[in-house]
């Protein structure tokens, strides 16, 4: 059985409720995993003190407390991986906001400059957060394009695969996601993202 059969054949078992699964699973795609919490860890301070691996385990230890997840293939769980370790780095910021409520500038703000967002400034990593969630209520494609490129890493071609549509469309749904989570984030958004059917 190659890798990507193996892979998802322990995403079904794991779906299906077999807990071991998630255990075969991880070396698998642990390189991948450790891209994508390298990404996110490097987006912190020095002093942050979740260290890349840490981040891995906290994901997987949430991903591990949440089975019955229907994961298609290795794409969808990067991103489910992806969410998960954002979430816990967003559950850091907003510990940290609370302990520092109020003050700090406000920087206009995209989506590029979000993965280069310090520690310091948790409101903005909060914003962000918050943003992907109106989106995936308003457009679930293009937060999924979000999630599998700008937190998973994937390539438009890899996406296009994993969603069932063309790269073409992945490109269109890009740009309208960043647009709109652009303004989102700087505070005059109106109505929802465009729709790129």
């Amino acid at each position: 059985m190659t890798s990507s059969q193996e892979v998802t054949q322990l995403l079904v078992e794991w779906s299906h409720g077999d807990h071991a699964a998630l255990d075969r699973l991880i070396p698998l795609v642990y390189a991948e995993l450790h891209r994508i919490a390298a990404r996110y860890i490097a987006a912190q301070r020095a002093t942050h003190t979740l260290q890349t691996t840490a981040l891995i385990h906290e994901a997987y230890l949430r991903m591990a407390h949440n089975p019955g997840i229907k994961l298609e293939n290795r794409a969808h769980f990067l991103a489910v991986a992806a969410k998960a370790m954002r979430h816990i780095l967003v559950d850091y910021a907003r510990a940290r906001n609370a302990l520092r409520r109020g003050g700090g500038e406000k920087y206009p703000m995209s989506l590029d400059r979000a993965a280069t967002i310090p520690s310091q400034r948790p409101a903005e990593i909060v914003a962000l957060d918050n943003a992907l969630i109106t989106l995936a209520q308003l457009c679930p494609r293009q937060s999924q394009i979000v999630e599998l490129r700008y937190f998973g890493g994937l390539t438009n071609e890899e996406i296009a695969e994993a969603l069932e549509i063309s790269p073409e469309t992945v490109m269109r749904d890009w740009r309208s996601a960043k647009a709109w989570l652009y303004v989102q984030l700087n505070g005059s958004a109106v109505g929802g993202p465009g729709f790129a059917k």
